[in-house]
Parts: C-alpha cells; structure tokens; sequence
C-alpha cells in the first residue's frame, strides 16, 4: 500500500515531493499498528498538523489578532468506524483509551488524554454534532510539550475523524476549534485560547482576528521559502507540560486589566483610554497586568503591520516585526522561564545564544516560540546561515532537538487515498 500514483500524489500534496517516501513508510507502519490492535479491513487515514506561532503571542485569550501558520510536523491516525457507541484510541508507546459515548465521565479531569477526549466528544454532542463509536490508531512527530501544540494538533485530529465518519465532513474549522478549546478549559482546566487549534486546522499562514463571536480567519500566500529564509524550532529540552499555573496566569491577569474598564477581555478596551488609566490599572490589577497589557496591544498593531507586509511584500518590515514581538514576550510579556524556579531560564539561554549567532553574522531574527516560560524558540535564518546555525546550537541543545522545517498548506484532514 502507499505505493500508487494516486497515494503518491496525496503525499506529495502534503508533504511536497522531496518527502513522499519517508512518508510512505510512515503511513505503512501506521497501518501495520492498526492492523496489530483492531484487524484487517477497510481503514481510513487522517492528518493534523503541528503549528508555529508567528505573531500575537498570548493575544487569542483576549480576543486579538494572531499570525499563525501550520508547520510539516504532524499526527497521523489510521481510523474506521466499529459500529458501537465506543471509542477506541491507541496512540503509539500509550496505553489504549477505550470510552463509551453514552457513559461519559463528566468528572474525569486533569487525566491526560482520556479527559481532553471526553471534553472533545461532550462538547461535539451538546453542539448537536454526531459522534459514533470508532478505533484509531495514532502517531505523531509534533514535539510534545514544547510549544508547537502537539495537543491542538492531536484536538484537531480527533475532531477530523468524526467529522468525516459521523458529520459528512461539515463541522467546519471554528467549530473543530471551540471544540478543542471547550476540553481543555472544562478537563484540563487550561484557560487556553483558539490560535493553536485554528491554526493546525486550517493550515498555511493565516491571520485571525478573535474580537468577534466568529473568528475573522483570512489565509495568506506566504512561507518561509519566498525569503529564501528557513524556519528552525529549537527544543530547549523543557517542556510546559506542567506549568499549567504560569500560562493560565497570562490571561487571567489580561482579563484583570480589562475589568478596571468594565470589559471582559482587552480587546473590547481602548489603548488610549487603557493608557490615560494606567496608574488605575497598577492599583486594582497589579504591575505585571500592565505589563502583558501594554504587550497585547503592542502585538495587536504588529499584526496588522505584519499582514500588510506579507501582502505588499515588504518582507523587512515583516522579518522586524518578528524580533519586537519576541522582545515584547521576554520584557513585557514575561513568559520566557517560569518564576516558580527563576534558576531554570533554558529559553532566556537558547535565545542568548541564537542573538549572538546573528549579531555576529548580521542577519536572522529570532524569537521564543507558544506559549513560553519553557519549551521552544524559533529562528528565522537564510538558508546559507542554516547549517552553521544548526553546527552551533548542537553542543548546547543536542542536535535532535534542533529542527527546520517550513510552513505547511495542508490543516487537518482525511487523507483521500
């Protein structure tokens, strides 16, 4: 299997044509693994792809704009339907999942990804979507824990699943993405945004603007190929698996400086007024409640800047626009290591060391990546600087944790072999 003109040109679609043959191998182990656990038979094959955040770092929880684009790390899933009200997941080197549709445990929280499955299938069923029994088998490359949201990828996966088998394929991104965001706000208790999961469902680059009710999602012909620039995530080794405290802090002291004006979210307050009511504002919510307010509305005005760039080509103006936000996240912002243990900062080094690198070579922008205060940042180097970068990061970070890719066209989707 995964050797036909037609399979090849699926891949090839995905993938791009340089990776058709790694990626054959890949989906042929994941039928293997399938066939393994749940038998011969007709099975569908299902992709969703990890996701790079651009601009608008923690922004989304406060209904702002984002740049965002998927990236060419994903999570494959081998799927069918089994005719019952159960759900079975196994996803590769984890113990298997088994729910039951009509029995879902409402109290199963901070379980991992039992409870984020039954968040997904109790918030699909209260929308009124249709969710039947069916085995997946999964694997995924998306690095976990480190900020290019294996979670959102693995969210995005599942939804694509049901949607195809049960819903005719007509759930529709937003949806898949409230979904996602429903599971872990209700059984991860994770006051997370919608950038991760848009942005692994839709694929390409897009910018979204989350004031309204319906996010505002318009896709952009860009990647990093047309600079002749390479994107490289680098894995400080730290994941934010269980920082779950300093991330959620990030909003909730966002929506505190919103509540000094009255609003529910710093996108429905004004910078000019915001500004003119600071001390206010450092009174009832705190100096740091400035801090990472004045950091989102600075990010709101570099996305906008940003997307006028990618469609008038500036790509300067662009590439700038990257450092500031990464400057904003380390002073204003605050999420580059976790104040619970100030002595561990392994981004505030990572970025140390790329800033070095590029000072001395005069080119390259560089950034923390997601959600911060552990995990990864990205650098956005010429292709001709990109081995030496590598060459230089690897005795401080491994080269296994060093990784450049590129942005990804395709989102979550059932693969049409």
């Amino acid at each position: 299997m995964f050797k036909s003109e037609k399979e090849a040109a699926v891949l090839k679609t995905v993938y791009g044509e340089e990776n058709v043959e790694k990626q054959q191998k890949r989906y042929e182990h994941l039928l293997e693994g399938f066939e393994k656990n749940f038998g011969e038979g007709q099975v569908d094959f299902f992709t969703s792809p990890g996701r790079t955040e651009i601009l608008g770092n923690h922004t989304d929880h406060n209904h702002g704009k984002v740049l965002t684009g998927s990236i060419a790390m994903d999570t494959i899933a081998a799927a069918r339907k089994n005719g019952t009200s159960v759900v079975h997941v196994i996803s590769e080197g984890y113990a298997p999942i088994t729910i039951d549709l009509e029995h879902l445990d409402s109290k199963c929280k901070c379980k991992g990804t039992l409870s984020l499955l039954i968040g997904m299938f109790e918030a699909a069923l209260k929308k009124g979507y249709k969710v039947e029994g069916f085995d997946a088998y999964i694997i995924t490359d998306v690095i976990g824990a480190a900020g290019v949201s294996s979670s959102a990828s693995f969210e995005m996966l599942i939804c694509a699943i049901f949607d195809y088998f049960s819903n005719e394929n007509k759930i529709g991104y937003v949806e898949y993405a409230k979904i996602g965001q429903y599971a872990e706000h209700e059984y991860w208790l994770k006051q997370s945004g919608l950038l991760d999961q848009m942005a692994c469902a839709v694929g390409g680059v897009i910018s979204i603007d989350f004031k309204e009710d319906m996010p505002k999602v318009e896709k952009l012909d860009f990647g990093y190929d047309q600079l002749g620039y390479d994107l490289i995530i680098v894995n400080t080794g730290k994941g934010h698996a269980d920082l779950s405290a300093e991330y959620s802090a990030v909003p909730v002291e966002m929506k505190n400086a919103a509540k000094v004006f009255g609003k529910e979210v710093l996108a429905d307050v004004e910078e000019q007024e915001f500004m003119a009511n600071i001390n206010k504002v450092r009174k009832e919510a705190g100096d740091r409640a400035v801090m990472r307010a004045l950091h989102f509305f600075g990010e709101q005005k570099r996305v906008d800047k940003a997307v006028k760039a990618i469609k008038e080509k500036d790509y300067p103006t662009f590439l700038e626009c990257i450092t500031k936000s990464g400057n904003s996240s380390w002073k204003w912002l605050q999420n580059c290591f976790a104040t619970k243990d100030e002595r561990e900062q392994a981004v505030p080094v990572a970025l140390a060391l790329t800033e070095l690198f590029i000072e001395e070579k005069g080119r390259g922008y560089c950034r923390v990546h997601g959600g911060g205060f552990a995990g990864v940042i990205a650098a956005v180097l010429p292709h001709d600087l990109t081995p030496e970068y590598v060459e230089t990061m690897t005795p401080y970070m491994g080269k296994e944790n060093i990784y450049v890719m590129q942005i990804r066209q395709t989102g979550a989707v059932h693969m049409d072999f």
